[in-house]
């Protein structure tokens, strides 16, 4: 049955330390994860409890609802410990700067700016700690209405006629605020909250008139953003309510833009219309095999009686939500898979959402039995307090042990190195030249294996782009017939007034067939990048292993002794240098965009180039190029075949046909116009990781340089104090372990918390 009373199994999320996002040339604004093996995060001690600890944490043996007072506990419970790592990594951060400070007028720098700044952008995402969950339906599923019961205040629009019209950001402020932004640069409106309900919202009519004219409602308004002083949104949720799906694909595309910066998708459906063809084109297209963490909520699971010739009927009643469930099961279930696991009844879950709101209207802590909200509740509270704050604290714990240890590294090369005289430490630091040629060898060998894989990958993509555009003519009659409207009417084309009205209607059937088919060819295209960074992250794995033994040669070199004592592979955190797990995707949840991560910590971003090139090519602009250029020829086709033959079938055949002649003529330019812009996007993304590898080796090796030709200048401008040296870096050494101390307790005791 879809409504349980139980929390079955883990609610697993994909954890997907490296994102790569691949999108199509039509501006499909949609990412999934270039999915990298994670050994380090628990294969050593640095992660004793890594590969048990989350599989407990997250199995629920007993049943489980839960309030919403529960869900705001825990958030706070969860933003209390976040705020406390924080701190302990301001300490490190602060500690750190202030050792580098003091050592310009002493021994001289560490070389830990990268460290430092690393480490403190990490603070600054988990002191924002936001989670952000997008909600995704079609026009009249009750979103808003589902929405305000989640919030406990009538806020959004949800009457019983309007919908609502634009992309609204639902966020926390301490003032009741409404602003307005545009995409025509008129600067942003802020405005009432009943002036925003009374402006932007219309009613069904007019939401498909303007659908069926492929037009905006809005067309230069680009969002909204409602600020708002509720207890949800102030424990660190972030709302983004979208419009229907069968608003504009412009207006689809947007939506989508935001997907890859929502943790969780909440996708609405009605249990009175079950999985529309609108909505099962859109999962289709957009949510599947695409890396999204989705909840789907069946609303109004409650008026299924309603239907029934008798609703009393107790037998028929049961006999309907049967025949429903396996209707939903059969639309839903590839969509709720996670590494092969079936969450179907932790990602499914039938709502009432207007009897959940006029129980929170009336009392906001209101006992929501029956309504299916607490059932759900408890899902979304481990799926938020559980399975990404463990990864957003994890990742946080990752980087934090990194800089602690090499500043460990840093020091005991530096306290040695005070023993030594002007003459040794030049001889010495000329004896390690080599050996930093070997590592801007191992730069140049990684770099030139990644500009490979560019121009190998670019091609491949680009040229599976042309092959598939060229093949759309084998099944393009078979395929377009689908698309065409059943009320799509022949005749008004010969009528000069409704002429626009029928070119209105198929220009979208015919966005939509090429919207639906570059979709199915971006998936493809997706697989080979997501294909070509595994092995680069690979790749980067066996390069960092050589760059830590030849940076280990260096210290026993300089030291005549070996730092520290270590063992394992690369796969061990400990042995693994900062750009190298930086490249293999460890840190990428640093930014916050986790569900469909990018790898864009320290300023490489995959999703936003693609995203920004595609959806400036766009999907509609293309279609709407080329329908521009076929609609003439396929009028005076219809016109020949006369009046009483566009009262059949056979009208849609020869428009099909018709259709094909003129798509065929335009295919071999299109593919090759497109076939450059195609290859430099994915070009550019292979670039900008490259140049984001390289600067954080050449920050490494010339860190490391200038810590010692910082030594050295000071040494030779003064005599130091040896002593007094020491004793501050062992000072500094003792903080630093202190705080890691204290950081590792917090995250342990966070852990058993939720054993």
């Amino acid at each position: 049955m879809l409504f349980r009373q139980s929390i079955g199994r883990w609610n697993r999320s994909r954890i997907r330390p490296c994102d790569l996002a691949l999108f199509t040339f039509v501006g499909w604004v949609q990412q999934r994860g270039t999915q990298h093996s994670i050994q380090a995060l628990g294969s050593t001690s640095f992660y004793p409890t890594y590969n048990h600890s989350l599989l407990q944490i997250m199995t629920t043996t007993n049943s489980e609802t839960i309030s919403q007072d529960r869900l705001l506990d825990d958030l706070d419970r969860f933003a209390r410990v976040r705020q406390s790592i924080a701190r302990t990594i301001d300490d490190i951060v602060d500690n750190l700067r202030d050792a580098e400070t003091q050592g310009e007028a002493l021994s001289g720098k560490l070389g830990l700016e990268r460290e430092i700044d690393d480490l403190n952008r990490s603070s600054i995402n988990l002191k924002d700690g936001v989670f952000r969950l997008m909600v995704l339906g079609d026009m009249k599923r009750g979103k808003s209405t589902f929405l305000n019961a989640l919030i406990g205040e009538n806020l959004l629009p949800s009457d019983v006629n309007p919908c609502t019209a634009l992309l609204t950001i639902l966020r926390y402020g301490k003032d009741k605020k409404v602003t307005v932004y545009f995409n025509d640069g008129k600067p942003p409106e802020q405005l009432e909250f009943a002036d925003f309900k009374t402006r932007y919202t219309i009613d069904p009519t007019e939401a498909k008139s303007l659908e069926q004219n492929n037009q905006a409602a809005f067309p230069t308004v680009s969002h909204a953003v409602v600020e708002y002083p509720l207890a949800l949104l102030e424990r660190g949720v972030e709302i983004v309510d979208s419009p229907g799906l069968n608003d504009t694909e412009a207006r689809n595309e947007l939506s989508l833009g935001y997907l890859g910066q929502c943790h969780a998708v909440l996708f609405v459906l009605r249990a009175t219309q079950p999985c529309t063809l609108a909505e099962r084109r859109y999962m289709e297209n957009y949510i599947k095999d695409r890396g999204l963490s989705v909840f789907f909520l069946v609303n109004a699971w409650d008026q299924i009686k309603e239907s029934l010739i008798d609703p009393d009927d107790a037998t028929e009643l049961a006999e309907a939500k049967a025949k429903l469930d396996k209707v939903f099961r059969a639309n839903l279930e590839d969509y709720c898979v996670v590494d092969g696991i079936d969450v179907y009844e932790e990602r499914v879950f039938p709502i009432s959402a207007i009897q959940a709101l006029r129980k929170r209207v009336k009392d906001v802590n209101a006992d929501l039995s029956g309504t299916g909200f607490s059932e759900f509740l408890a899902a979304l509270n481990v799926f938020l307090t559980q399975e990404r704050a463990i990864a957003q604290l994890r990742q946080a714990r990752t980087l934090t042990k990194q800089t602690l240890q090499r500043s460990e590294d840093a020091i005991n090369q530096r306290i040695p190195l005070l023993e030594q005289n002007v003459v040794e430490l030049r001889d010495r630091i000329a004896s390690v030249e080599p050996e930093f040629a070997q590592l801007n060898g191992i730069r140049n060998d990684f770099r030139d294996e990644i500009r490979l894989m560019r121009d190998q990958k670019s091609r491949e993509v680009a040229d599976s782009f042309r092959d598939y555009v060229f093949k759309l003519e084998n099944t393009f009659e078979e395929d377009f017939l689908r698309y065409q409207p059943p009320n799509l009417g022949f005749l008004q084309f010969l009528s000069g007034g409704q002429r626009e009205l029928f070119a209105a209607q198929f220009q979208q059937a015919f966005q939509q067939y090429v919207n639906d088919k570059f979709c199915a060819w971006s998936l493809t295209a997706e697989r080979k990048v997501d294909d070509a960074f595994k092995q680069l992250a690979d790749r980067a794995s066996t390069y960092g292993a050589s760059y830590f033994e030849v940076t280990e040669k260096i210290s026993q070199k300089l030291t005549g002794q070996k730092i520290r004592a270590r063992v394992g592979t690369i796969t061990d955190d400990d042995n693994a240098p900062g750009w190298a797990k930086w490249a293999m995707g460890l840190f990428s949840a640093l930014t916050g965009n986790f569900a469909g991560a990018a790898m864009a910590f320290g300023g490489f971003d995959a999703s936003s180039i693609m995203l920004n090139f595609f959806t400036t090519a766009g999907i509609t602009l293309v279609a709407t190029s080329i329908f521009g250029l076929m609609i003439g020829p396929i009028t005076f086709v219809l016109i020949g075949l006369g009046v009483g033959v566009l009262q059949t079938d056979h009208a849609r055949r020869e428009l099909v046909k018709a259709t094909k002649r003129e798509l065929v003529k335009h295919l071999p330019q299109f593919a090759q116009e497109q076939w450059q812009p195609v290859y430099s996007a994915v070009q550019d993304s292979f670039d900008r990781y490259e140049t984001e590898i390289a600067d954080r080796i050449d920050d490494d090796i010339q860190s490391r340089q200038a810590e010692l030709d910082n030594l050295l200048k000071q040494k030779e401008s003064r005599e130091l104090d040896r002593d007094a040296e020491t004793a501050r870096l062992r000072s500094l050494q003792a903080k630093l372990q202190s705080s890691g101390r204290s950081l590792e307790k917090t995250y342990q005791d966070w852990l058993g918390q939720q054993r």
